[in-house]
């Protein structure tokens, strides 16, 4: 049997920085085979992490959400939300900083891959939303969890309840979004944020990533001890050698880091 046609593409560029793209057609719908394919792509680039990671779509779209073909009763809901858990789940775990650039339209599913991510960098024409409930249903990828904490769960039942989209400008207002720029300069500015992190200490920014991630499941003494455990773990790194020794000769921020 053929295998199906790649609808997810990632690129590791010289700068560190790897960009995972999804080219499903013009609206960039995310199938269970395109999740299929983001949770093979955000695997390989756990198993050989690289500086930093940029997910985009489309110009215009960058993903409008589930196929709702696939659409139908209880049991194909689990399929469906199954696959999002893993997919997006993969992308979260990527052990370095992963920066979404939202080009233009993210909603439901699309709305929920951004969430997935570290950080967001969106196009000043970009609109944001969990729309679903105007077809009855609600998010199933993970949508209720990571917007009430991004946003505050006041904030996340007001867009998830009415399933009105928000714009770029609200978006950063409300924490949604993280940086804002002109459409034309999403895509650049999003791989040169990803580089200026790419050229730190990355493994540290993993550990990081893991203690906050981590840390907001479970309660302050136990995020505390997590926090302690990678503090200590950190200490093996070249770079916290590095760091520190660059530190105590030359003062704060001249280190070259090598990611080791």
């Amino acid at each position: 049997m053929d295998e199906p046609s790649p609808l997810v593409a990632t690129t590791r560029r010289d700068d560190g920085v790897a960009v995972m793209r999804i080219e499903n057609g013009k609206v960039n719908a995310l199938s269970t085979e395109v999740l299929r394919q983001v949770e093979g792509a955000a695997q390989a680039l756990t198993d050989d992490p690289p500086g930093a990671v940029v997910v985009t779509g489309g110009d215009r779209i960058f993903a409008a959400g589930a196929d709702i073909s696939e659409f139908d009763g209880p049991d194909e809901a689990r399929t469906v939300g199954a696959a999002f858990t893993r997919a997006l789940g993969a992308v979260a775990d990527i052990p370095r900083v992963v920066i979404a650039a939202v080009s233009g339209v993210a909603l439901g599913g699309g709305c929920e891959l951004a969430l997935a991510c570290d950080l967001r960098m969106a196009s000043d024409r970009a609109r944001l939303g969990q729309p679903e409930i105007a077809l009855g249903i609600i998010p199933g990828g993970g949508g209720t969890q990571r917007l009430a904490r991004l946003v505050g769960p006041a904030r996340a039942k007001d867009m998830i309840l009415s399933g009105r989209t928000v714009e770029a400008d609200e978006a950063l207002r409300i924490g949604l979004v993280d940086r804002v720029v002109p459409a034309a300069e999403v895509q650049a500015a999003a791989v040169a944020w990803a580089a200026e992190l790419a050229a730190g200490a990355v493994v540290a920014q993993g550990l990081a990533k893991r203690a906050v991630d981590r840390g907001l499941d479970v309660g302050l003494a136990a995020g505390v001890d997590l926090e302690q455990e990678l503090f200590a773990q950190v200490f093996a790194t070249d770079d916290a050698r590095i760091g520190v020794q660059s530190f105590r000769e030359h003062g704060p921020g001249k280190a070259t880091f090598t990611g080791r």
